[in-house]
């Protein structure tokens, strides 16, 4: 073998035993190093780090960064008066002591979420069964989540710690089952219903009382406007006789021409009326051919 090849072969050696020897733990992660499947070393802090080659050693990492944990259940729960209603939640947790970890839960994050999504589950179920729908959807919702966080903490910090931390416990969404909501939902339809023909109903009952007032006003209005009327036609009409006497009591026989004249304008009221007179006969041809004169003749009627 040349030389060339021979340094070569070195360096792809000393490349394969670095690989195998030597790993690199990630700000994010925990590496923990395994002897023989026996947790040898927890490393926390971030760098390049030894080990001896597979199989007298393994290394696992574990994600130090704070996790989120959804529901993915939809089982109904009882509340304390026997409804049936689905809730969605989230929590969230990290793993704080690895070592505690990988001995009482695994190797990786999804075997806690696992265990912890149960626990979670059955906290919930535990504090709703005692707590009604009013006060899953008041302000005491604050303290369901505290005992329900309380009652997970007392779980995995129990006998056999889990080796975690649970930061927050919260409630996302409470509802009914789909067959109680459509009933809810219809009760409230027929509700509304219930106030808006009320509302109609007082309406128009108002809207009648408002037009009959208004009809009531416009009468008394109208026969008080008829009332005045006829008050201030009598009382022109009295000024009218009045003044007619005092002019006709200072000429009798120019009034008794006047009345005349009016009587003849009242015979011929409409264009077919037709009246035969004698003129030679008539006071009141006689009258105008008389001129001035004559008119102080005509006699009285």
């Amino acid at each position: 073998m040349n030389r060339p090849s021979f340094i070569i072969s070195s360096l792809l050696l000393l490349a394969g035993l670095a690989s195998m020897t030597l790993f690199v733990v990630d700000q994010r992660q925990f590496g923990v190093v395994f002897a023989l499947g026996q947790i040898k070393e927890v490393i926390t802090e971030p760098g390049l780090n030894f080990k001896l080659p597979p199989p007298l050693q393994n290394v696992s990492y574990i994600d130090k960064r704070l996790l989120t944990l959804d529901s993915t259940d939809n089982e109904p729960v009882l509340t304390a008066e026997k409804q049936r209603v689905v809730i969605d939640w989230y929590v969230r947790w990290r793993v704080s002591e690895p070592t505690q970890y990988i001995r009482n839960v695994g190797t990786t994050e999804a075997a806690g979420a696992s265990q912890l999504n149960r626990v979670v589950r059955n906290a919930f179920q535990e504090e709703i069964n005692k707590r009604t729908v009013k006060e899953l959807l008041s302000l005491k919702r604050e303290a369901l989540m505290h005992d329900v966080k309380t009652e997970v903490l007392g779980q995995v910090r129990g006998e056999k710690p889990w080796g975690i931390d649970v930061i927050d416990v919260r409630i996302t969404r409470v509802d009914y089952v789909e067959a109680i909501t459509e009933s809810v939902y219809r009760r409230m339809e027929a509700e509304r219903k219930r106030v808006a023909n009320e509302l109609r109903s007082t309406g128009a009952a108002e809207g009648e009382k408002i037009r009959a007032d208004a009809d009531r006003q416009r009468e008394v209005t109208v026969a008080n406007a008829y009332r005045d009327a006829q008050k201030i036609k009598g009382e022109g009409d009295a000024e009218a006789a009045r003044t007619y006497s005092e002019a006709f009591g200072r000429d009798p026989q120019f009034a008794q021409f006047y009345r005349s004249l009016d009587a003849y304008k009242a015979s011929f009221a409409n264009k077919s009326d037709v009246m035969v007179l004698d003129p030679s006969g008539s006071e009141f041809f006689r009258s105008m051919r008389g001129g001035a004169g004559a008119s102080a003749g005509v006699p009285k009627k």
